[in-house]
Protein backbone atom coordinates (compact mmCIF):
# COMPACT_ATOMS: atom_id res chain seq x y z
CA UNK A 1 0.00 0.00 0.00
CA UNK A 2 1.11 3.71 -1.22
CA UNK A 3 2.25 5.51 2.03
CA UNK A 4 0.53 8.76 2.87
CA UNK A 5 2.38 11.50 1.50
CA UNK A 6 1.73 14.86 3.40
CA UNK A 7 1.39 18.27 1.40
CA UNK A 8 -1.71 19.73 3.57
CA UNK A 9 -3.19 18.08 6.76
CA UNK A 10 -6.36 16.04 5.62
CA UNK A 11 -8.42 18.48 7.80
CA UNK A 12 -7.56 21.51 6.00
CA UNK A 13 -8.36 19.68 2.91
CA UNK A 14 -11.83 18.72 3.95
CA UNK A 15 -12.46 22.49 5.74
CA UNK A 16 -11.74 23.56 2.11
CA UNK A 17 -13.87 21.53 0.26
CA UNK A 18 -16.82 21.95 2.66
CA UNK A 19 -16.56 25.95 1.58
CA UNK A 20 -16.22 25.56 -2.15
CA UNK A 21 -17.78 22.82 -3.43
CA UNK A 22 -20.60 23.37 -6.18
CA UNK A 23 -23.81 23.92 -4.06
CA UNK A 24 -22.89 24.41 -0.61
CA UNK A 25 -24.76 27.04 1.00
CA UNK A 26 -26.55 27.62 -2.61
CA UNK A 27 -23.39 28.64 -3.97
CA UNK A 28 -23.46 32.28 -2.23
CA UNK A 29 -20.97 30.47 0.23
CA UNK A 30 -22.32 32.25 3.25
CA UNK A 31 -21.47 30.32 6.05
CA UNK A 32 -23.50 31.58 9.33
CA UNK A 33 -21.92 30.87 12.72
CA UNK A 34 -22.71 30.67 16.36
CA UNK A 35 -24.03 34.02 16.98
CA UNK A 36 -25.59 34.03 13.09
CA UNK A 37 -22.46 36.58 12.42
CA UNK A 38 -22.23 35.88 8.67
CA UNK A 39 -18.41 34.94 6.73
CA UNK A 40 -18.50 35.30 3.05
CA UNK A 41 -16.16 32.41 2.44
CA UNK A 42 -15.80 33.59 -1.67
CA UNK A 43 -15.02 37.36 -0.16
CA UNK A 44 -12.25 35.90 2.15
CA UNK A 45 -11.08 33.18 -0.43
CA UNK A 46 -10.37 36.72 -2.44
CA UNK A 47 -8.78 38.40 0.67
CA UNK A 48 -6.22 35.73 1.10
CA UNK A 49 -5.54 35.10 -2.78
CA UNK A 50 -5.03 39.14 -2.84
CA UNK A 51 -2.12 38.27 -0.76
CA UNK A 52 -0.58 35.65 -2.00
CA UNK A 53 -2.25 33.19 0.45
CA UNK A 54 -3.71 29.95 -0.16
CA UNK A 55 -7.18 30.58 -1.20
CA UNK A 56 -8.33 26.90 -0.48
CA UNK A 57 -7.59 27.51 3.27
CA UNK A 58 -10.70 29.28 3.75
CA UNK A 59 -12.17 26.95 5.83
CA UNK A 60 -9.97 27.04 8.44
CA UNK A 61 -10.54 30.58 8.97
CA UNK A 62 -14.12 29.89 8.91
CA UNK A 63 -13.61 27.65 11.75
CA UNK A 64 -11.46 30.02 13.82
CA UNK A 65 -14.10 32.84 13.68
CA UNK A 66 -16.98 30.65 14.65
CA UNK A 67 -14.68 29.40 17.70
CA UNK A 68 -14.17 33.05 18.69
CA UNK A 69 -17.58 33.68 18.59
CA UNK A 70 -18.31 31.02 21.01
CA UNK A 71 -15.81 31.63 23.41
CA UNK A 72 -16.54 35.42 23.45
CA UNK A 73 -19.89 36.17 22.08
CA UNK A 74 -19.72 39.56 23.80
CA UNK A 75 -16.89 40.77 21.35
CA UNK A 76 -17.72 43.66 19.14
CA UNK A 77 -15.66 45.67 16.48
CA UNK A 78 -13.75 43.64 13.25
CA UNK A 79 -12.03 40.40 13.26
CA UNK A 80 -8.89 40.41 11.61
CA UNK A 81 -7.60 36.71 10.37
CA UNK A 82 -3.86 36.68 10.92
CA UNK A 83 -0.91 33.93 9.63
CA UNK A 84 2.76 33.39 9.80
CA UNK A 85 4.38 30.39 7.60
CA UNK A 86 6.84 27.99 9.01
CA UNK A 87 10.07 27.68 7.41
CA UNK A 88 12.73 25.35 6.10
CA UNK A 89 16.59 25.93 6.31
CA UNK A 90 18.09 25.10 3.54
CA UNK A 91 21.81 25.69 4.13
CA UNK A 92 23.46 27.71 7.02
CA UNK A 93 23.22 24.86 9.93
CA UNK A 94 23.72 26.52 13.46
CA UNK A 95 25.54 29.90 11.54
CA UNK A 96 22.92 32.12 12.54
CA UNK A 97 23.65 32.04 16.33
CA UNK A 98 27.38 32.57 15.51
CA UNK A 99 26.66 35.70 13.38
CA UNK A 100 27.13 33.84 9.78
CA UNK A 101 24.88 33.49 7.22
CA UNK A 102 21.69 31.13 5.97
CA UNK A 103 19.42 30.28 3.38
CA UNK A 104 15.84 29.55 4.54
CA UNK A 105 12.37 29.82 3.27
CA UNK A 106 9.19 30.14 4.47
CA UNK A 107 6.80 26.91 3.14
CA UNK A 108 2.92 26.50 3.42
CA UNK A 109 2.80 24.79 6.45
CA UNK A 110 1.80 27.86 8.72
CA UNK A 111 0.22 29.25 12.36
CA UNK A 112 -3.62 31.10 11.86
CA UNK A 113 -5.67 33.20 13.80
CA UNK A 114 -8.72 34.74 14.13
CA UNK A 115 -8.68 37.91 16.07
CA UNK A 116 -10.45 40.95 17.71
CA UNK A 117 -8.85 43.76 19.52
CA UNK A 118 -10.42 44.73 23.06
CA UNK A 119 -10.67 48.12 25.19
CA UNK A 120 -8.36 46.48 27.88
CA UNK A 121 -4.95 45.06 27.78
CA UNK A 122 -6.10 41.17 28.47
CA UNK A 123 -4.82 38.43 26.01
CA UNK A 124 -6.90 35.50 25.65
CA UNK A 125 -5.62 33.08 23.27
CA UNK A 126 -7.40 29.50 22.62
CA UNK A 127 -4.81 27.92 20.45
CA UNK A 128 -5.86 24.12 19.37
CA UNK A 129 -4.24 21.59 21.26
CA UNK A 130 -2.41 23.92 23.57
CA UNK A 131 -4.23 24.83 27.24
CA UNK A 132 -5.71 28.51 27.15
CA UNK A 133 -3.61 31.52 27.76
CA UNK A 134 -5.10 34.69 29.71
CA UNK A 135 -2.81 37.55 30.89
CA UNK A 136 -2.14 41.04 31.00
CA UNK A 137 -0.37 43.09 28.40
CA UNK A 138 0.52 45.43 31.17
CA UNK A 139 2.34 43.36 33.48
CA UNK A 140 5.43 42.02 31.28
CA UNK A 141 8.11 40.71 33.75
CA UNK A 142 8.90 37.31 33.16
CA UNK A 143 7.01 35.12 35.17
CA UNK A 144 8.25 31.83 37.12
CA UNK A 145 7.77 28.30 36.19
CA UNK A 146 6.00 29.87 32.75
CA UNK A 147 9.35 28.99 30.84
CA UNK A 148 8.78 26.50 27.97
CA UNK A 149 4.88 27.80 27.73
CA UNK A 150 2.50 29.45 25.41
CA UNK A 151 1.87 31.93 27.78
CA UNK A 152 5.90 32.78 27.96
CA UNK A 153 6.20 33.53 24.10
CA UNK A 154 2.77 35.35 24.36
CA UNK A 155 3.95 37.75 27.16
CA UNK A 156 7.67 37.31 25.75
CA UNK A 157 6.59 39.41 22.46
CA UNK A 158 4.60 41.96 23.77
CA UNK A 159 6.96 42.90 25.91
CA UNK A 160 10.08 42.69 23.13
CA UNK A 161 7.44 45.61 21.14
CA UNK A 162 7.32 47.48 24.25
CA UNK A 163 10.73 47.65 24.78
CA UNK A 164 11.54 49.04 21.77
CA UNK A 165 8.54 51.89 21.82
CA UNK A 166 5.68 49.82 20.10
CA UNK A 167 2.41 50.01 21.15
CA UNK A 168 0.38 47.21 22.72
CA UNK A 169 -2.63 46.24 23.47
CA UNK A 170 -5.26 43.34 24.57
CA UNK A 171 -6.89 41.00 22.20
CA UNK A 172 -8.95 37.67 21.92
CA UNK A 173 -7.82 35.14 19.61
CA UNK A 174 -8.34 31.56 18.12
CA UNK A 175 -5.40 30.12 16.44
CA UNK A 176 -4.54 26.81 14.87
CA UNK A 177 -1.26 25.41 13.47
CA UNK A 178 -0.15 23.36 10.92
CA UNK A 179 3.79 23.55 11.53
CA UNK A 180 3.78 20.89 14.04
CA UNK A 181 5.81 20.90 16.82
CA UNK A 182 8.89 19.59 16.84
CA UNK A 183 8.50 18.84 12.90
CA UNK A 184 11.98 21.20 12.09
CA UNK A 185 9.97 23.92 10.67
CA UNK A 186 9.82 26.50 13.44
CA UNK A 187 6.80 25.85 14.77
CA UNK A 188 7.39 28.31 18.10
CA UNK A 189 9.09 30.97 15.73
CA UNK A 190 5.88 31.09 13.46
CA UNK A 191 3.80 31.16 16.46
CA UNK A 192 6.19 34.31 17.71
CA UNK A 193 5.83 36.19 14.39
CA UNK A 194 2.16 35.51 14.14
CA UNK A 195 1.77 37.18 17.65
CA UNK A 196 3.77 40.13 16.82
CA UNK A 197 2.16 40.49 13.62
CA UNK A 198 -1.08 40.83 15.57
CA UNK A 199 -0.08 43.62 17.58
CA UNK A 200 1.78 45.70 14.48
CA UNK A 201 -1.88 45.29 12.64
CA UNK A 202 -4.45 45.92 15.89
CA UNK A 203 -2.06 48.55 17.64
CA UNK A 204 0.74 49.73 14.94
CA UNK A 205 -1.01 50.41 11.65
CA UNK A 206 1.22 47.77 9.78
CA UNK A 207 4.65 50.03 10.43
CA UNK A 208 6.70 47.45 12.22
CA UNK A 209 8.73 45.37 9.74
CA UNK A 210 9.44 41.81 9.40
CA UNK A 211 13.02 41.51 10.66
CA UNK A 212 12.33 43.92 13.93
CA UNK A 213 9.15 41.53 14.12
CA UNK A 214 11.70 38.47 14.33
CA UNK A 215 14.21 40.07 16.39
CA UNK A 216 11.52 40.55 18.66
CA UNK A 217 10.27 36.90 18.14
CA UNK A 218 13.63 35.98 19.15
CA UNK A 219 14.07 38.06 22.28
CA UNK A 220 10.59 36.19 23.33
CA UNK A 221 11.94 32.54 22.58
CA UNK A 222 15.37 33.71 23.99
CA UNK A 223 14.40 35.28 27.58
CA UNK A 224 11.00 34.15 28.47
CA UNK A 225 10.35 30.99 26.55
CA UNK A 226 14.06 30.24 27.89
CA UNK A 227 15.09 28.39 24.90
CA UNK A 228 18.64 29.65 23.11
CA UNK A 229 18.41 30.29 19.50
CA UNK A 230 19.63 32.28 16.99
CA UNK A 231 17.64 34.77 14.57
CA UNK A 232 17.48 32.66 11.14
CA UNK A 233 13.81 30.80 11.64
CA UNK A 234 12.07 34.27 12.89
CA UNK A 235 13.42 36.08 10.08
CA UNK A 236 11.83 33.57 7.21
CA UNK A 237 8.90 33.17 9.04
CA UNK A 238 7.94 37.22 9.05
CA UNK A 239 9.88 37.90 6.04
CA UNK A 240 8.16 35.15 3.57
CA UNK A 241 9.99 33.25 0.23
CA UNK A 242 13.70 32.08 0.04
CA UNK A 243 15.88 34.33 1.79
CA UNK A 244 19.18 34.55 2.21
CA UNK A 245 20.52 36.30 5.05
CA UNK A 246 23.81 37.67 6.68
CA UNK A 247 24.17 37.59 10.04
CA UNK A 248 27.46 39.53 10.15
CA UNK A 249 25.73 42.70 11.91
CA UNK A 250 22.74 41.20 13.95
CA UNK A 251 20.78 44.00 14.43
CA UNK A 252 20.55 44.69 10.90
CA UNK A 253 21.08 41.67 9.14
CA UNK A 254 21.14 42.00 5.36
CA UNK A 255 18.45 40.22 3.97
CA UNK A 256 18.08 39.10 0.37
CA UNK A 257 14.90 37.51 -1.70
CA UNK A 258 16.10 34.78 -3.61
CA UNK A 259 14.13 32.31 -5.85
CA UNK A 260 14.17 28.69 -5.34
CA UNK A 261 12.13 27.27 -7.87
CA UNK A 262 12.64 23.57 -7.37
CA UNK A 263 9.64 22.09 -8.92
CA UNK A 264 10.83 24.15 -11.96
CA UNK A 265 13.63 22.11 -12.10
CA UNK A 266 11.59 18.96 -12.22
CA UNK A 267 12.59 18.20 -8.00
CA UNK A 268 10.53 17.95 -4.86
CA UNK A 269 11.66 19.17 -1.07
CA UNK A 270 10.62 16.50 1.13
CA UNK A 271 11.16 16.34 5.42
CA UNK A 272 10.71 13.04 6.89
CA UNK A 273 9.75 13.16 10.54
CA UNK A 274 11.49 10.69 12.61
CA UNK A 275 9.52 10.97 15.66
CA UNK A 276 12.45 11.72 18.10
CA UNK A 277 11.38 13.58 20.68
CA UNK A 278 13.46 17.32 21.35
CA UNK A 279 12.59 17.02 25.29
CA UNK A 280 16.10 17.11 27.55
CA UNK A 281 18.01 18.48 24.57
CA UNK A 282 18.25 21.78 25.49
CA UNK A 283 21.94 21.03 26.88
CA UNK A 284 22.83 19.67 23.13
CA UNK A 285 21.53 22.66 21.40
CA UNK A 286 23.12 24.85 24.02
CA UNK A 287 26.26 23.16 23.35
CA UNK A 288 26.58 23.87 19.94
CA UNK A 289 27.20 27.80 20.54
CA UNK A 290 29.06 27.40 23.35
CA UNK A 291 31.38 25.58 21.60
CA UNK A 292 32.11 27.87 19.03
CA UNK A 293 32.19 31.02 21.52
CA UNK A 294 34.91 28.91 22.96
CA UNK A 295 36.84 28.91 19.45
CA UNK A 296 36.30 32.42 19.30
CA UNK A 297 37.38 34.22 22.54
CA UNK A 298 40.82 32.14 22.29
CA UNK A 299 41.18 33.81 19.20
CA UNK A 300 40.56 37.05 20.87
CA UNK A 301 36.81 37.49 19.32
CA UNK A 302 33.19 36.80 20.63
CA UNK A 303 31.81 35.20 17.86
CA UNK A 304 33.37 32.70 14.68
CA UNK A 305 32.26 35.43 12.47
CA UNK A 306 34.46 37.99 14.11
CA UNK A 307 37.44 35.09 13.72
CA UNK A 308 39.42 35.16 9.98
CA UNK A 309 39.59 31.42 8.84
CA UNK A 310 43.29 31.51 8.24
CA UNK A 311 44.19 32.33 11.98
CA UNK A 312 41.89 29.09 13.03
CA UNK A 313 43.46 26.91 10.87
CA UNK A 314 46.69 28.22 11.71
CA UNK A 315 45.99 27.32 15.47
CA UNK A 316 44.66 24.29 15.47
CA UNK A 317 46.89 22.72 17.60
CA UNK A 318 46.91 24.72 20.47
CA UNK A 319 42.69 25.03 20.12
CA UNK A 320 42.46 21.11 20.25
CA UNK A 321 44.46 21.24 23.77
CA UNK A 322 43.01 24.25 25.22
CA UNK A 323 39.51 24.10 24.15
CA UNK A 324 39.08 20.01 22.81
CA UNK A 325 38.33 18.77 19.55
CA UNK A 326 34.54 19.05 19.04
CA UNK A 327 34.29 22.40 19.86
CA UNK A 328 37.15 22.65 16.71
CA UNK A 329 35.49 20.20 14.64
CA UNK A 330 32.37 22.61 15.04
CA UNK A 331 34.18 25.65 14.34
CA UNK A 332 35.49 23.13 10.66
CA UNK A 333 31.62 23.01 10.21
CA UNK A 334 31.08 26.81 11.00
CA UNK A 335 34.04 28.45 8.59
CA UNK A 336 32.93 25.59 5.88
CA UNK A 337 29.41 26.11 5.97
CA UNK A 338 29.53 30.02 6.07
CA UNK A 339 31.06 30.01 2.65
CA UNK A 340 28.72 27.08 1.13
CA UNK A 341 25.56 29.34 1.97
CA UNK A 342 27.18 32.07 -0.35
CA UNK A 343 27.91 29.56 -3.27
CA UNK A 344 24.15 27.73 -2.86
CA UNK A 345 22.74 31.35 -3.04
CA UNK A 346 24.69 31.77 -5.84
CA UNK A 347 23.93 28.36 -7.97
CA UNK A 348 20.40 29.50 -7.15
CA UNK A 349 20.79 32.40 -8.69
CA UNK A 350 22.54 31.40 -11.72
CA UNK A 351 19.80 27.91 -12.28
CA UNK A 352 23.05 25.42 -11.61
CA UNK A 353 20.86 23.17 -9.75
CA UNK A 354 23.74 20.69 -9.62
CA UNK A 355 26.00 22.41 -8.44
CA UNK A 356 22.83 23.37 -5.67
CA UNK A 357 22.81 19.78 -5.30
CA UNK A 358 26.12 18.78 -4.38
CA UNK A 359 26.57 21.82 -2.20
CA UNK A 360 23.06 20.49 0.13
CA UNK A 361 25.12 16.88 -0.17
CA UNK A 362 28.47 18.53 1.36
CA UNK A 363 26.10 20.52 3.75
CA UNK A 364 24.93 17.53 5.12
CA UNK A 365 27.87 15.98 5.15
CA UNK A 366 29.84 18.72 7.27
CA UNK A 367 26.81 18.52 9.92
CA UNK A 368 26.88 14.52 10.74
CA UNK A 369 30.59 14.23 10.56
CA UNK A 370 31.83 17.89 11.91
CA UNK A 371 29.03 20.02 13.63
CA UNK A 372 27.87 16.26 15.22
CA UNK A 373 24.51 17.08 15.98
CA UNK A 374 22.66 14.34 14.13
CA UNK A 375 23.05 11.52 17.17
CA UNK A 376 22.36 13.14 20.66
CA UNK A 377 25.14 12.42 23.06
CA UNK A 378 22.66 11.50 25.64
CA UNK A 379 20.90 8.91 24.03
CA UNK A 380 22.04 5.87 22.01
CA UNK A 381 18.92 4.59 21.93
CA UNK A 382 17.20 6.86 20.14
CA UNK A 383 19.25 8.26 17.27
CA UNK A 384 16.20 8.53 14.23
CA UNK A 385 18.34 11.14 12.24
CA UNK A 386 21.21 9.29 11.44
CA UNK A 387 18.60 5.95 10.59
CA UNK A 388 16.55 8.40 8.21
CA UNK A 389 20.42 9.20 6.76
CA UNK A 390 20.90 5.78 6.18
CA UNK A 391 17.91 4.52 4.80
CA UNK A 392 17.55 7.34 2.30
CA UNK A 393 20.93 7.01 1.28
CA UNK A 394 20.30 3.06 0.58
CA UNK A 395 17.26 4.18 -1.38
CA UNK A 396 19.05 6.95 -3.51
CA UNK A 397 21.20 4.03 -4.32
CA UNK A 398 18.92 1.32 -5.12
CA UNK A 399 16.90 3.47 -7.63
CA UNK A 400 20.08 4.81 -9.43
CA UNK A 401 19.72 8.48 -8.39
CA UNK A 402 23.75 9.77 -7.45
CA UNK A 403 23.91 11.83 -3.96
CA UNK A 404 25.14 15.34 -4.33
CA UNK A 405 24.16 15.10 -7.99
CA UNK A 406 20.44 13.88 -8.82
CA UNK A 407 19.79 14.21 -5.18
CA UNK A 408 20.70 14.88 -1.53
CA UNK A 409 19.62 14.73 2.25
CA UNK A 410 20.58 16.08 5.17
CA UNK A 411 20.01 16.95 8.89
CA UNK A 412 17.04 19.82 8.83
CA UNK A 413 16.96 22.31 11.23
CA UNK A 414 18.67 21.90 15.18
CA UNK A 415 19.35 18.48 14.62
CA UNK A 416 19.53 15.58 17.17
CA UNK A 417 15.89 14.37 16.87
CA UNK A 418 13.44 15.24 14.61
CA UNK A 419 13.30 15.56 10.65
CA UNK A 420 15.68 15.38 7.98
CA UNK A 421 15.38 17.08 4.09
CA UNK A 422 15.83 15.56 0.84
CA UNK A 423 15.51 16.81 -2.87
CA UNK A 424 14.74 14.44 -5.21
CA UNK A 425 13.38 14.04 -8.42
CA UNK A 426 9.34 14.67 -8.01
CA UNK A 427 8.64 10.94 -10.01
CA UNK A 428 10.81 9.44 -6.79
CA UNK A 429 8.37 10.95 -4.22
CA UNK A 430 5.81 8.00 -3.94
CA UNK A 431 8.08 5.65 -3.49
CA UNK A 432 11.12 7.55 -1.13
CA UNK A 433 8.17 7.93 1.02
CA UNK A 434 7.10 4.08 0.83
CA UNK A 435 10.80 3.20 1.49
CA UNK A 436 10.83 5.12 4.74
CA UNK A 437 7.12 4.47 5.79
CA UNK A 438 7.87 1.00 7.38
CA UNK A 439 9.93 2.82 9.77
CA UNK A 440 8.83 5.90 10.68
CA UNK A 441 5.14 6.20 9.95
CA UNK A 442 2.90 6.37 6.94
CA UNK A 443 2.69 10.02 6.88
CA UNK A 444 6.30 10.68 8.19
CA UNK A 445 6.80 12.26 4.80
CA UNK A 446 5.87 15.49 3.95
CA UNK A 447 6.00 17.53 0.44
CA UNK A 448 6.80 21.57 1.04
CA UNK A 449 6.27 24.13 -1.01
CA UNK A 450 8.34 27.35 -1.00
CA UNK A 451 5.51 30.29 0.47
CA UNK A 452 6.62 33.35 -0.90
CA UNK A 453 4.02 36.00 1.74
CA UNK A 454 5.71 35.84 5.01
CA UNK A 455 3.83 36.93 8.19
CA UNK A 456 -0.08 38.54 7.46
CA UNK A 457 -2.79 40.13 9.19
CA UNK A 458 -5.93 41.91 7.94
CA UNK A 459 -9.41 42.96 8.59
CA UNK A 460 -12.00 40.63 7.63
CA UNK A 461 -14.93 41.80 4.87
CA UNK A 462 -17.77 40.17 6.82
CA UNK A 463 -20.95 39.96 4.44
Amino acid sequence: MRSMIRERPDSVNRSAESMTRPGCCDRVLVIMNSRTRPFNAERVAAQLDERGLDPSHVGRYATLVERLDTADPGRVGPTYLATAPGRTELAGNHTDHNRGRVLAASVNLDSIAAVVPRDDSVVALRSEGFEPVELDADDLDPRPGEAGTTAALVRGVIAGLAHRGYRTGGFSATASSTVLPGSGLSSSASFEVLVGQIQNVLYNDGAIGPTAIAQIGRYAENTYFDKPCGLMDQVACATGGGVAIDFADESNPIVEKVDVAFTDAGLALVVVDTGGSHADLTGEYAAIPADMRAIAAALGGEQLRDVAPASFYADIRRLRSEIGDRAVARAIHFFSENQRVADMVDALKAGRIVDYIGLMGESGHSSGLFLQNCAPAVSTGEQGVVVALALTERFLNRVGLRSGVDAATRVHGGGFAGTIQTLLPIDRVGDYADALADVFGPESSTVLSIRSTGAVAFQLEEA
